[in-house]
């Protein structure tokens, strides 16, 4: 059984920065971690980086130049580096992940990033 383990969340003053990471665990042969994605209260959940397995990253407008999604392929991870964190970015951030052998998503439990004034 394949798993997510996402770490590196916490509570950060606006401006700060943190970093997250995403690994495999488990029977993760074919499992291509993709992108982080975050749910704030109330809202839904919104795709904030993506990579490819040759490293090629897009982000969401509200988060480019701040964030950084990179990939570790000889572990396996994924990780987030969040800079010049603001208020607005206050969200449960989840890792996403496609299983290629049993075609379908695998997420992460979610890591809560709390950003304070």
């Amino acid at each position: 059984q394949v798993q997510l383990v996402e770490s590196g969340g916490g509570l950060v003053q606006s401006g700060g920065s943190l970093r997250l990471s995403c690994a495999a665990s488990g029977s993760n042969s074919g499992v291509e971690i993709r992108a982080w994605y975050r749910q704030a209260p109330g809202k839904d959940r919104d795709l904030v980086a993506t990579i490819t397995r040759s490293g090629a990253s897009g982000y969401a407008d509200s988060v480019k130049g701040r964030f950084t999604i990179s990939r570790d392929s000889a572990k396996n991870t994924v990780s987030l580096q969040m800079n010049s964190l603001k208020l607005e970015d206050t969200a449960v951030y989840y890792c996403y992940a496609y299983h290629t052998l049993q075609n379908r998503p695998v997420w992460g439990q979610g890591t809560q990033v709390t950003v304070s004034a």
